[in-house]
């Protein structure tokens, strides 16, 4: 079996079964459509209303903006496997899908810290809250976010394209993940695992702590307020983010905590669902539906397109 650094790669999808192929193909195009226009009209109902114009909700349009990219980086690919049945991808596209994959995964957890950084603020230091969240230091947490998310995903990139791989080879995934590729490498990979590892680890691992850490305090804060309406008030002000919370990093969890494979199975395949198609997708159901502010801008904004017609 030859070895390149220029292979070519065959996604397998998720079913060669025709009927199921059908039903799927239904199903992830229903789901990328409804995660599209939930996350467009979260991020119109934000840009429209100026009573929306405050740091959580431009955390929140961050979000937004990078879950209709997340989905899009995987869901076209998977779309066109079960419609044509070819899931021939060049190396050079696999690593670009991949590098997008990263940075929107990365922004993800970083937007997920940002936003309880925010809720922490403004819970644990109400007082000094609009001089810590200035639209100043919002833009840099939000712009240096990227910044890293870039950063690493490239240097994961680079540590890939110096392996050479066997070519003409079968993944068994809907899209090109670091694991199966390293699987089919035909270069000492020991070094560049490890430290891909090591930089994922620090970047997933870090910004759950700091989340925990940042709820250990506003709970302590919430128990300290002397009304059961101001708690029930603050507390409705984290729900959101952390059912957000919740869904992403138990579907992370449950697609990466696992032993190295030669193969993927199907409970992980569904895992690896959760984590790049569902969870992105229902990230603006959760925050529109238990947002007063954010359902009144939407029934406005829906309102006038209807009187227009």
């Amino acid at each position: 079996m030859n070895c390149s650094q220029t292979p070519d790669f065959v996604l397998l999808g998720l079913s060669n079964d025709p009927e199921k192929v059908q039903f799927l193909f239904g199903l992830f195009l229903a789901l990328y459509l409804l995660g599209l226009i939930g996350n467009l009209l979260l991020l119109l109902a934000i840009a429209a209303d100026v009573h929306l114009r405050t740091p959580m909700y431009f955390f929140l349009s961050q979000l937004s903006l990078v879950g209709l990219c997340f989905t899009t980086t995987t869901a076209p690919k998977l779309l066109e496997i079960l419609w044509t049945g070819n899931g021939s991808i060049f190396f050079s596209g696999c690593l670009t899908q991949l590098y997008f994959f990263a940075v929107f995964a990365d922004m993800d957890n970083l937007l997920l810290l940002v936003m309880a950084l925010d809720h922490y603020a403004a819970i644990c230091h109400p007082l000094r809250y609009p001089l810590l969240m200035t639209p100043c230091s919002c833009g840099v947490l939000v712009g240096g976010s990227w910044g890293v998310a870039h950063s690493i995903s490239l240097v994961h990139i680079l540590l890939l394209s110096q392996l050479s791989f066997y070519t003409n080879q079968k993944i068994p995934h809907f899209f090109c993940d670091f694991g199966p590729l390293l699987w089919l490498s035909c270069s000492d990979a020991h070094f560049n695992e490890d430290l891909m590892m090591a930089l994922a680890g620090l970047l997933g691992i870090s910004p759950l702590l700091c989340i925990i850490g940042s709820y250990v305090h506003i709970f302590c804060a919430v128990s300290r307020v002397p009304t059961a309406q101001g708690k029930r008030k603050a507390l409705t002000t984290c729900s959101s983010h952390l059912s957000i919370v919740v869904l992403f990093y138990s579907t992370v969890f449950a697609t990466y905590l696992k032993p190295s494979s030669t193969s993927y199975s199907s409970e992980e395949l569904i895992s690896s669902i959760m984590y790049t198609l569902v969870t992105p997708t229902l990230n603006p159901f959760i925050y529109s539906l238990r947002n007063k502010n954010v359902k009144s801008s939407l029934k406005t904004i829906l309102s006038m397109e209807s009187s227009q017609d």
